[in-house]
């Protein structure tokens, strides 16, 4: 453990010091990145919604915009460890640029394709080079920001990144609809996408960070694999990233957005606009306020609890004919996703080595792109053989049998408690009220060594 480690292990008992909102903005490397990856985000929501209404626009067809999920997320998931091994062994800040390069490159070839009116075929190309980009662009955002800020204010600097994700997700939508609107053409949205993009790579360029332990093994099967062993081997990081990764795939139903908005609701690309922004709207409104409050105290219990919010809401959205009624069911989904973000992530970073954390980080994107993507892809193809209605309310009803079947499988990750690691609840406790006993303590040590015997406990693996 590191020198600058030793304050993190604090007693719980202590008075907790006062919880500063804005601790992680403050710093200038951190605040440089989150501003370009807040554009970057902004204009890949601008153009993710634009390019879903011109695929259905153009084939009128549901499971062609499933296709849009599908052959992004095969990429994903099919070099995620090796984008992961990447992280661990180069520098990130170098990966990190290199993928938004090919992610401007994309971009550009959808504005051709559009502007050309070339086959769609064209369009599903660049989607497919967008999902490789995504692969080394999870694994390296991840694991860069451990390095930005210390460890005792990390859970506020993925409350800011959440918030920022949120507010160009609020953004993002509406302007892609009312851009749309305003020129009619799809090409508009692809190159503001790539100046974005372009806009996050200067500002990288600048970006000092303090440097984590780095790999030097090289790509061997067992080196991809140590990620995937020390997941499975962590009952708390696999219970989140599988509750986020079924529920979501079962709740996609941002995918049949257009069929909602022109064919059952009735509104055109103003609306869909604010239909698509719904969502982010009250998760931005959440983690506004999640960043003025300390760390979860009972974050397991949480978890659990917005996933299933996520679910009703899901159902709400589904028989809803009304647009107000959509919209707000649409809000509700951000506010609870927002709270299972948070938790999932931050237990992801800190419960992890740093020397790992690129390939955990990578893992973890694969359980995020199924869950988003063949969500789609699930809701795209579920609508064309029933019907649109049918596929958001199963999927909506399949998340709250997801969380019954998690707060009943795994305890561990039903009684974690503070999210800040101010103690070691995931692992077992005694009773409320009796404190955690050295026995606990010592089996959550011991819990958390891979099986070559790394210790990779919480107190040490901090960076």
């Amino acid at each position: 453990m590191h020198a600058h480690d030793a304050d993190d292990t604090s007693d719980p008992s202590s008075p907790s010091p006062v919880h500063d909102a804005y601790a992680a903005i403050r710093r200038g490397n951190f605040r440089r990145y989150w501003l370009g990856n807040v554009l970057s985000i902004l204009g890949r929501q601008m153009l993710t919604v634009t390019v879903v209404w011109e695929v259905y626009k153009r084939t009128g067809d549901p499971f062609d915009v499933g296709l849009v999920g599908l052959v992004q997320v095969i990429p994903v998931l099919s070099l995620a460890l090796v984008a992961g091994h990447v992280a661990d062994r180069f520098d990130r800040k170098l990966v990190l640029s290199c993928a938004m390069g090919l992610s401007v490159s994309a971009s550009l070839g959808l504005a051709a394709v559009s502007y050309y009116e070339w086959h769609l075929a064209g369009t599903y190309g660049c989607l497919f080079l967008l999902g490789v980009a995504r692969a080394f662009l999870q694994a390296s955002k991840n694991s860069l920001v451990p390095q930005l800020v210390p460890r005792a204010i990390f859970s506020n600097a993925v409350t800011w990144n959440l918030g920022g994700f949120q507010l160009a997700s609020v953004a993002g939508p509406a302007l892609g609809g009312w851009t749309l609107a305003l020129f009619g053409h799809a090409y508009v949205v692809y190159l503001i996408d790539a100046a974005a993009a372009t806009t996050f790579i200067v500002l990288l360029a600048g970006l000092r960070r303090r440097r984590g332990e780095v790999s030097h093994e090289t790509a061997t099967l067992k080196s991809l694999a140590e990620g995937i062993s020390f997941v499975w081997h962590h009952k708390v990081i696999l219970g989140a990233m599988a509750l986020d990764m079924f529920a979501v795939l079962l709740g996609g139903a941002k995918a049949l957005l257009p069929v909602f908005a022109k064919d059952i609701l009735h509104v055109g690309p103003f609306g869909y606009g604010w239909l698509a922004a719904a969502e982010a709207i009250g998760a931005l409104t959440m983690s506004l306020t999640l960043m003025h409050r300390p760390p979860m105290a009972r974050a397991g219990r949480s978890l659990l609890l917005s996933v299933a919010g996520f679910g009703i809401a899901i159902c709400i959205f589904g028989i809803s004919r009304s647009f107000t009624l959509s919209f707000v069911a649409l809000f509700f989904t951000g506010t609870f996703d927002c709270i299972s973000v948070i938790v999932r992530h931050t237990l992801v970073q800190m419960l992890t080595p740093d020397r790992m954390r690129g390939r955990v980080s990578a893992i973890s994107g694969m359980f995020i792109s199924t869950s988003n993507e063949l969500g789609e892809f699930e809701s795209g193809t579920l609508a064309r053989f029933t019907s649109p209605v049918f596929a958001v309310v199963f999927g909506g009803i399949g998340t709250l049998a997801v969380v019954i079947l998690a707060a009943v499988g795994n305890p561990q990750l039903r009684r974690y408690g503070r999210l800040d690691g101010g103690d070691l609840r995931d692992e077992g406790t005694q009773r409320r009220g009796e404190g955690i006993s050295v026995v606990a303590i010592d089996a959550a040590i011991e819990n958390a060594r891979v099986p070559d015997g790394t210790d990779v406990s919480p107190a040490r693996s901090a960076r």
